[in-house]
């Protein structure tokens, strides 16, 4: 006889919560926070200098923007977030598009590869930034996006150009990226 109208159960326990999963995860997110340099060495106070000329200023913005560019994007990120907080659909558009970073930028452990060609870090630091802010003006709070830019852009540059780069150490791998045109052949296997 069969009940149609009985909810099924199981005699079988629910299954455990998979802690390899879990590990797994709590890695790749403690390993993808490892590209963030430590907040203290980037807000050294004894490292802030004026420039000696525009030349040194340019070199000094190009070494920090290198070093501290995943702390450059999350306080970009956070200063969007803070002028977004008066508009919800705008704020919902930019928690969706923080799983983006996170996954596409921030945790990714090994290379993007799409169509055989290796994407390097700033390709896709530059690419996730056209697509935030243009999935945001779609959200119609425009001045409010367009101010925070500006002033996070301001904000980055002053900081970029005062902190002395002299005593900050690339490592060989992230300065030939930096060289680089941001696209890479990948072998195809």
């Amino acid at each position: 006889m069969t009940n149609y109208g009985a909810i099924p159960t199981s005699s079988h326990p629910s299954p455990a919560i998979d802690l390899e999963y879990i590990s797994r995860v709590k890695h790749r997110i403690k390993s993808g926070l490892a590209t963030r340099r430590p907040w203290k060495s980037m807000f050294d106070f004894e490292s802030m200098t004026l420039p000696h000329g525009f030349f040194d200023a340019i070199s000094r913005i190009k070494t920090n923007l290198g070093y501290f560019r995943a702390n450059y994007a999350i306080g970009v990120l956070f200063i969007l977030f803070l002028s977004l907080l008066y508009h919800p659909t705008s704020l919902i558009v930019l928690s969706i598009l923080v799983v983006f970073w996170i996954f596409l930028y921030f945790l990714r452990d090994e290379p993007l590869v799409v169509f055989g060609y290796q994407i390097d870090d700033r390709t896709v630091l530059i690419g996730l930034s056209v697509f935030t802010v243009v999935m945001l003006l779609l959200t119609h709070a425009t001045s409010n996006i367009l101010g925070s830019l500006l002033t996070a852009a301001v904000l980055v540059l002053i900081h970029a150009a005062v902190r002395r780069s002299d005593n900050l150490f690339l490592d060989e791998e992230a300065a030939a990226v930096t060289e680089s045109s941001g696209l890479m052949s990948y072998p195809s296997s």
